[in-house]
Parts: structure tokens; C-alpha cells; sequence
């Protein structure tokens, strides 16, 4: 930071409040209020979330969520990436900024400041925010989530083993010759080690049910009646 001027501290906090307003929009809130009728954040497991809009109002109402989501944390990233042009920032600063956008984007979204801060667990925003920063490894994480799901349809037993797969990746880039990513920085390296404990803390309520035999599953291909099952 040092030999920051003026200029570049009032683009770096401007960006970090422009990445957690993108965060706070509601997506799960407004498209239940606006085609439905329903605040989510008052059924299921009350949750402001793609999961949660699947279990109690269907695909239709849960993949539109997941998508703008997904893409508000992408943007929100890819945004703070124009500092780049900024000569005062360096790449390895430009990665710290990057991981302060993820950051203030899942902030967003889990205290949104257009939904009187209820908002979900972040998860979705969270994937599209460390997309645009290492892509290929995210879909790594997105294949491991996949296979999870596809074998137990537990969404959060999905979500916490992608979560906990990805500091491994990480690792894994970082330290082999031929990876495209083995400029992996140790700031990116312990982020993504404080995403899986973060991850793993935010569904500390599933973990429960899971060993209580309680937690509700997810079967995508059945009609949506189907899926109001219990809390998440």
C-alpha cells in the first residue's frame, strides 16, 4: 500500500462498496415477493437462497436465483480486477483486492442492504466471485459438488465437501509445474483455507441434522411439490 495516492485509495474502496451493494441484491427475496407472493426469508428453512427456493418454490423460481447469484459475485470480482490499470497496485496486491471483493460480495449478500440485512449463506455468490479469479478450479470444486449431490442429494453435504475440496485444489495448483496457476499467491492460499472453515461454520446447523438423520434432501428431477421438504 505504500506509495498509494489519493486516487487509488478512493478507487479500491469505491470498488469494495460497489462489490458488497452488488452482493446485497436480494435476488431470492425479490423474485419470491414479485412472482410469487412469498418472502422466503419466512418459509423453509428461511433461508434467502437457491437451495432454499427449490425446496419450498421449484426449479423456476430457484435457478433464476442461483444465476444472478452466481454473476453479481462474478462481476462484483471481475470489476475490482480493473484496478489493474491502476500503476500504483501490483498483481500480488491486485489478488489481496480481488479476495477483499469476494469478501465484501458474500458480506453482501449474507447482510444485504437492500433487504434489512437477512440475507442467505453466501454460497452461490461465493462461487461466482472465486470463478473470476480462478475459474478452472471452481468447476473442479462445481464436479466434486455434482457428484456429492448426485449420490446422496443432501445440498449442503455437497456444498460442504466442494467447500472443503477447494483449499486442497488450491494446493494442489500452487505446487505443480505444470498448472497455469502456480503463481497461486499464500494470501489466495489461506482465503481459500478460511472458505472451507467458513463454509463448514455457516452450515453448522445442517452438520447437525446430518447426524441426526434430519436433514431433508433435494430430488431435482421430481416435480416441486415434491421438494417442500423441511429446513435446510
Amino acid at each position: 500500500m505504500a506509495g498509494w495516492g489519493f486516487i487509488t485509495y478512493y478507487c479500491v474502496l469505491s470498488m469494495l462498496i460497489f462489490a458488497y451493494l452488488l452482493g446485497s441484491i436480494p435476488s431470492a427475496v425479490w423474485i419470491g415477493k414479485r412472482y410469487y407472493g412469498v418472502d422466503i426469508r419466512e418459509h423453509g428453512s428461511k433461508n434467502a437462497g437457491t437451495t432454499n427456493m427449490l425446496r419450498v418454490l421449484g426449479r423456476r423460481a430457484a435457478i433464476p436465483v442461483f444465476v444472478l447469484d452466481f454473476f453479481k459475485g462474478f462481476l462484483a470480482v471481475t470489476l475490482v480486477g480493473m484496478l489493474r490499470y491502476d500503476a500504483d497496485i501490483s498483481s500480488a496486491w491486485l489478488i489481496n483486492l480481488k479476495i477483499l471483493g469476494v469478501f465484501a460480495a458474500v458480506l453482501g449478500h449474507i447482510f444485504p442492504i437492500f433487504a434489512n440485512f437477512r440475507g442467505g449463506k453466501g454460497v452461490a455468490t461465493l462461487v461466482g466471485a472465486v470463478t473470476g479469479i480462478y475459474p478452472s478450479i471452481i468447476f473442479i470444486c462445481f464436479g466434486v459438488w455434482l457428484l456429492v449431490f448426485l449420490f446422496t442429494n443432501y445440498v449442503s453435504l455437497a456444498s460442504m465437501t466442494a467447500g472443503c475440496s477447494f483449499p486442497i485444489l488450491v494446493l494442489f495448483h500452487s505446487t505443480t509445474e505444470w498448472s497455469r496457476y502456480n503463481d497461486i499467491s499464500v494470501t489466495f492460499i489461506v482465503f481459500s483455507f478460511a472458505v472451507a472453515v467458513l463454509l463448514l461454520w455457516s452450515h453448522r446447523k445442517n452438520i447437525e441434522r446430518l447426524k441426526n438423520g434430519t436433514e431433508s434432501k433435494i430430488y431435482i428431477w421430481k416435480r416441486s411439490d415434491d421438494n417442500k421438504e423441511k429446513k435446510e
